[in-house]
């Protein structure tokens, strides 16, 4: 366990920083003693009104043990780095639809955006399905070069 150490006195061995960045150097330091050592120290509280003695335990604990006591946990869900990717990915890929001709904007949003079919936009249309098909096959290698830039 790591045990507590005297502060360091920041404002005396960096005389040239400012303030601010002795208070951000300061804080750092709590956190650091809080995570180190506040977390995983048992403590007694004494009540002096009343005479009581009651216990704080640690709270730091195991992944396992926390398990076996039937502790539910979130499922991991999306990163920010990733959410943010993602939000970077769907502004492209809309300028980059926006750089279709018509007729291949509104193939892509009834494909894609509106859930038909090949086979209902065919019937709606009454354009074959396998030309709908290959359509879309060079609209999305279109897309791709795009993107790409």
């Amino acid at each position: 366990m790591a045990k507590y150490q005297k502060k360091t006195n920041y404002r005396e061995k960096y005389p040239d920083v400012s303030r601010e960045i002795i208070e951000v150097l300061e804080k750092s330091d709590r956190q650091m003693e809080y995570l180190q050592y506040d977390i995983k120290v048992e403590r007694c509280k004494i009540d002096s009104v009343s005479g009581t003695v009651t216990y704080l335990p640690s709270r730091e604990d195991s992944y396992e043990r926390l398990l076996e006591g039937n502790r539910q946990f979130t499922a991991a869900g999306e990163g920010v780095d990733d959410a943010a990717i993602k939000t970077v990915m769907i502004e492209k890929m809309l300028t980059c639809l926006k750089q279709l001709r018509t007729e291949e904007q509104e193939l892509i949003m009834a494909l894609f955006f509106n859930d038909d079919s090949e086979h209902q936009l065919s019937r709606k249309t009454g354009v074959p399905q396998r030309t709908i098909h290959d359509r879309k096959v060079k609209i999305l290698a279109k897309l791709k070069k795009l993107m790409e830039k």
